[in-house]
């Protein structure tokens, strides 16, 4: 049996998210889940800054399932938000928003802030991570070909890490690698751990 598993014992996780790639670290750390998913609007007040931001909408994510959940089982919400220049980059709404977001991350640091709600009948505790991402000079015909080939509407500032963009853009990076794809994997093992 899987070491988190085992200390899980008879616990049932549920993934409220439709992120692959949230999916594919809880595979990767041996675990079984259930996705379930909501549609819950991602909306906060502007006087939220970095990670409240973030742990606010885990945490609003969470709220639709509150009554359903039963005694064994363990809920999974997650957002994960850039912030550059004191504003907070969602998922782009079409190409031409895609295109601001990249060109102005390009030739700059920012920060790939990612938090997790893990909700239980009982309890929930809310966990987040920071990580500094530093960009090269973007041209714009490498731009419009990561959009187009690409397609990032998915994803917060635009951008996969893991991706073409990654590869040939990022020049430095402080802190988690697998939180600028959208999940704070360390952190979230430690407190599974402690549950």
């Amino acid at each position: 049996m899987n070491l988190l598993n085992s200390i899980l014992n008879d616990k049932k996780l549920i993934l409220a998210s439709g992120s692959p790639r949230r999916s594919f670290f809880l595979k990767e750390l041996g675990l079984d889940f259930e996705i379930r998913l909501k549609d819950t609007e991602e909306i906060y007040s502007e006087h939220l800054k970095k990670e409240e931001i973030s742990e606010y909408l885990s945490v609003q994510k969470a709220k639709p399932f509150k009554k359903e959940l039963k005694e064994n089982e363990i809920l999974i919400t997650a957002d994960t938000i850039v912030w550059h220049d004191s504003i907070a980059l969602g998922k782009p709404k079409n190409k031409e928003e895609a295109f601001q977001m990249l060109s102005s991350l390009s030739n700059k640091s920012h920060l790939v802030i990612s938090s997790v709600a893990i909700t239980t009948v009982r309890d929930q505790i809310i966990l987040s991570d920071s990580t500094k991402v530093t960009f090269k000079k973007l041209n714009d015909k490498e731009i419009n070909y990561y959009i187009d080939n690409y397609q990032p509407f998915d994803k917060a500032g635009a951008y996969g890490i893991q991706e073409w963009i990654g590869f040939i853009g990022v020049t430095e990076i402080q802190g988690s690698y697998f939180n600028v794809m959208g999940f704070p994997v360390q952190k979230f093992y430690e407190t599974l751990r402690q549950l």
